[in-house]
């Protein structure tokens, strides 16, 4: 049986913010955060937007969510980010005591696992999720980067 608020179909939600980033000159990553298959938050990359480096998708997020919650914990709430996240946004989530990080594409470079960003100890992570699809949105941001520089 085919279950509709799995967790591809959320991580469409947040390639779709990527794509708004995309259309913005931001780097197109994008997050949603899911409380009870309801999304309670959206938002995507606005570094350049606000000339601010800590406006990643999922610092967004967060805020967004505590806001539409009424507090700074999201304990039973779930991110869904499409590329893995930074050490700054792995731990901005170790604070906000999420339930689930779920991210597509991998950053082998910057991305929190193997920088060895602890994590709250609740906190489960699943990976690669639609990887291709969220790594190519960011391939295709880059090709497009260098063809205009």
């Amino acid at each position: 049986m085919i279950q509709p608020f799995d967790d591809e179909y959320f991580m469409r939600k947040a390639l779709q913010e990527a794509n708004l980033a995309f259309d913005k000159g931001e780097v197109p990553v994008g997050a949603v955060i899911v409380l009870n298959n309801q999304i309670i938050a959206r938002a995507h990359n606005l570094t350049e937007t606000l000339n601010d480096v800590t406006a990643h998708a999922e610092m967004q997020a967060f805020t967004a969510a505590a806001d539409f919650l009424g507090g700074k914990y999201l304990k039973e709430c779930v991110l869904y980010v499409t590329l893995e996240p930074c050490q700054m946004c792995a731990g901005a989530s170790y604070w906000t005591q999420l339930k689930k990080i779920v991210f597509g594409a991998s950053e082998p470079e910057r991305g929190f696992i193997n920088l060895q960003t602890k994590l709250h100890p609740k906190t489960t992570v699943v990976s690669n999720v639609l990887e291709n699809e969220c790594s190519q949105i960011l391939k295709r941001f880059f090709i497009q980067k260098r063809n205009l520089n």
